[in-house]
């Protein structure tokens, strides 16, 4: 069989056997489809030897560029070992290795701060840290004596994931309309999105008036909420949303107050995106429980983890007989090459200095948004670190948005990719989050493309 031969029949192969996620399948079987072969840095390369450069990093979660020899050698070593033990009732040592990595990072990131974060649980993906975190938030306060601390606050446009409880907190229409029959009960704060905040309508601050509602919510009903879960800083999938100075810092207090606990979820944020290894030290606070994932294996394979403290972590200890365990757990928990792949990615953040060299990118990208602002169809643009939305929009005095028929974003997406660059956006915005180690001279091309592609759409429309 030739090359071509092969290529068409696994294309064959993945439009009658393969659901893609978040793929409206109809089209996509009328399509033909990209198929990646190879990685190299910020690249990927395709079945017909074409390079593009890999500008969300492969959904998020490719932070030192791909087929790093650092990361392969210890996955290989790894290998040459074990595969994969359970962690009930056994230990392996990259697991442990790692979680002894991972305190040490987030004291680091939070010196100082309190609470202390102490205390590692490894789970898969993003979704399941989030399940952990609402799980241990609820059994903590049945051991705490306050079992009506039952319900979560949630803020509109959050995502958190795709299983129920995750799910259940998070307030993305599209995502989440359909379950809504399903889900747990959840209360919703406003988002602080400031370039559509309908509160300014009567409050001229966005995060005042966003921190007041949420300061109403726990005032009401503070004995019955167990916690409240925000992404810190930048809501990712509901639209790159960068959150006001002083929101953050604002809930966290709030929740101190109010006796509630803070769930940060940072699967996205986590790992420097933002322009520190963590977004809640933007604002100098540490949260109850924090989740990570995506970033934390380099996009090796999954793994997830959710950080708890001793004061959440010591209310779980006692006697068998009082059945406090933490009933919780996964096949893969700890898995030991994953480990390895994470623990080989944290030391590339020193021996790289990662955070200090990616400085002059994020602010290359920031002075490059401030003329993309100025584009007809450009409502808003919005950054922090390497994390980048652009919204387009249909008026720009109204800021009324282009109809879903329209596929605003998904045609400046297709116009990039014949330009040699992967961009997947999110309805009408467009995310730019390429790997931190992206080259200058990358970044550059990248957002030069980007602003030439939608300035040729406005011609067209």
């Amino acid at each position: 069989m030739t090359h071509s031969e092969d290529i068409k029949s696994i294309k064959n192969s993945d439009r009658h056997f393969i659901w893609h996620p978040f793929t409206q399948m109809k089209h996509w079987a009328d399509s033909d489809p990209v198929v990646i072969t190879e990685a190299r840095d910020c690249f990927l390369k395709d079945e017909k030897g074409r390079w593009y450069l890999d500008a969300v990093s492969s959904l998020w979660v490719n932070i030192h560029g791909h087929k790093r020899k650092e990361i392969d050698d210890a996955v290989k070593a790894q290998l040459n070992k074990v595969a994969h033990t359970t962690l009930l009732g056994l230990a392996n040592i990259p697991s442990a290795k790692l979680a002894e990595k991972l305190i040490y990072t987030t004291n680091k990131s939070f010196a100082g701060l309190m609470p202390r974060l102490s205390k590692v649980f490894y789970s898969d993906n993003g979704s399941t840290a989030v399940e952990v975190a609402l799980k241990m938030a609820f059994q903590y306060w049945i051991h705490k004596r306050q079992p009506n601390k039952q319900q979560f606050v949630g803020i509109k446009n959050g995502y958190h994931g795709d299983t129920i409880g995750a799910m259940s907190v998070g307030s993305v229409e599209v995502f989440h309309g359909t379950f809504g029959p399903l889900f747990i009960k959840t209360l919703k704060a406003p988002s602080p999105y400031c370039y559509r905040c309908e509160l300014k309508k009567t409050h001229p601050d966005c995060e005042l008036a966003c921190l007041d509602a949420m300061e109403n919510i726990l005032k009401a009903d503070s004995e019955n909420i167990a916690a409240v879960i925000l992404e810190p800083m930048v809501q990712a999938a509901g639209g790159m949303i960068i959150w006001p100075e002083g929101y953050l810092k604002g809930v966290r207090e709030l929740c101190t107050k109010y006796s509630v606990l803070l769930i940060a979820d940072e699967v996205a944020t986590g790992f420097g995106r933002t322009g520190k290894m963590f977004a809640c030290e933007h604002e100098s606070i540490a949260p109850d429980l924090l989740c990570i994932s995506k970033g934390i294996t380099n996009g090796y394979m999954p793994l997830a983890a959710t950080i708890a403290t001793d004061e959440i972590y010591d209310s779980f200890l006692g006697e068998f007989s009082e059945l406090k365990t933490f009933f919780h757990g996964h096949s893969y928990t700890g898995n030991p090459l994953a480990c390895a792949a994470a623990a080989s990615s944290l030391n590339i953040f020193e021996s790289d200095n990662t955070l200090t060299n990616m400085q002059p990118k994020a602010a290359l990208l920031k002075q490059e948004l401030n003329e993309i602002a100025n584009l007809p169809i450009v409502g808003d643009v919005r950054s922090l670190g390497l994390i980048a939305g652009i919204e387009l929009v249909k008026d720009k005095k109204t800021k009324e948005s282009f109809p879903w028929e329209d596929a605003i974003g998904w045609k400046v997406a297709h116009k990039l990719r014949e330009q040699g660059i992967i961009m997947r956006p999110l309805g009408n915005v467009l995310v730019v989050m390429p790997p931190l180690s992206i080259l200058i001279d990358d970044l550059k091309y990248l957002l030069d493309s980007l602003k030439k592609t939608i300035i040729a759409l406005v011609n067209e429309c």
